[in-house]
């Protein structure tokens, strides 16, 4: 079984940073693609970024140089870190998972993920 929760979400101004952490529950050492996605209010939930267990990391165009998906292996966190926030930002932010551990040639693809959290929500204001 496999749980996942986020958090560290918030309402920043535009400019600013914020770190999303997701908390990987598992019966057995979880080293699977990851993703974080992010959906804002009558919008499509969108990736944001994805990462596997050789390191493969891959960003949507809209956030590269701003974001940064990381993962702390010895406590099975996966971080979303994210700078120059904008107000296209704002978003409930959710981490997935999937039960490879690779991403393979479509990291975004929201239906190849098992396992979902609850989301955090992101605000940024102008």
């Amino acid at each position: 079984q496999v749980h996942l929760a986020e958090s560290g979400g918030g309402s920043v101004q535009a400019g600013g940073s914020l770190r999303l952490s997701c908390v990987v529950s598992s019966d057995v050492n979880f080293n699977h693609c990851m993703a974080w996605f992010r959906q804002a209010p009558g919008k499509e939930r969108e990736a944001v970024g994805a990462r596997d267990s050789s390191d493969f990391i891959v960003y949507v165009d809209s956030v590269k140089g701003r974001f940064t998906v990381s993962k702390d292996n010895a406590k099975n966190i996966l971080y979303l870190q994210m700078n120059s926030l904008e107000p296209e930002d704002t978003a409930m932010y959710y981490c997935a998972a999937r039960k490879t551990w690779y991403c393979g040639p479509s990291p975004f693809t929201a239906d190849d993920y098992n396992y979902w959290g609850q989301g955090t929500q992101v605000t940024v204001s102008s």
